[in-house]
């Protein structure tokens, strides 16, 4: 396969002909090349999101119908996290220490192409996990969902955004170890520490604070709002932040991608 579409980025400008060609033929090589860690993705994904779900169930096994929807409205966003934030910069380092990483970034193509591609594909395999996730965990509990169109572009942004932070995240820090130390932490701070299945004011009041500014909260706010009705509200709020975050992680990608010869 082919990939001399363009000059080395940095050298020429590309047409918006050229880009779109660079881009098609990166998302060719990226599905390609991460062919066996795809479906690991989605594995990952359904076992977390609905084992989340699930194992609560066993720790208390009578929920009251308000936590149940909780766990269940939550259980999606717990099963987009994983791509983004744990997997992707993890297939980025095993990129860099395999030396697959420099290799890419020496083609001739426009370097933001590369990127985009990357976000595409995490950004996509992030959604059959989360339906298969939902399933499960409304056929575990037995319950009918509210479901809303705005749940399709609240799933795309948090998947988009958490594969934006994940890849900035993998950019910034270059140290593949640093990396996946992190990545593993986030995990855990995942399962245990984020009001995504249950709901913030469940948390001590600096940790409820935290989490208005960090991500994962809004995540869970603006996916439940698509799937129920009443139980989370000033979702307006959320969009904002999750777009913050996402901006914030493309101009911190952007900075490494155009300073690295």
């Amino acid at each position: 396969m082919s990939l001399t579409v363009a000059a080395p980025a940095g050298r020429t400008r590309t047409t918006p002909r050229g880009w779109w060609r660079a881009y098609l033929l990166m998302l060719r090589f990226d599905l390609s090349s991460q062919r066996v860690w795809l479906p690991m993705s989605v594995i990952l994904q359904v076992l977390l999101g609905s084992g989340t779900a699930v194992i609560y169930g066993f720790y208390i096994p009578h929920l009251p119908a308000r936590a149940v929807q909780f766990l269940v409205t939550g259980a999606p966003t717990a099963a987009l996290i994983p791509v983004g934030l744990v997997m992707l910069p993890g297939l980025i380092s095993q990129q860099r220490t395999a030396g697959t990483f420099d290799f890419v970034w020496s083609l001739p193509i426009p370097r933001s192409a590369g990127v985009a591609s990357t976000l595409t594909v995490a950004t996509l395999s992030a959604l059959p996990g989360l339906v298969i996730t939902l399933v499960l965990a409304g056929w575990r509990y037995g319950i009918e969902l509210a479901v809303s169109p705005s749940v399709v572009p609240a799933v795309l942004l948090t998947a988009l955004m958490s594969s934006s932070v994940g890849l900035a995240m993998a950019h910034l820090i270059g140290n593949p170890l640093v990396v996946n130390l992190i990545t593993n932490v986030l995990v855990f701070v995942v399962l245990l520490f984020s009001p995504i299945s249950f709901p913030l004011s469940q948390l001590p009041d600096w940790l409820a604070d935290a989490h208005q500014v960090l991500p994962l909260y809004h995540m869970a706010v603006v996916v439940r709002a698509g799937l129920s009705d009443g139980l989370v509200h000033d979702v307006g709020t959320s969009y904002l932040v999750l777009l913050g975050w996402t901006v914030a992680s493309w101009l911190g990608t952007s900075w490494v991608v155009t300073r690295r010869r």
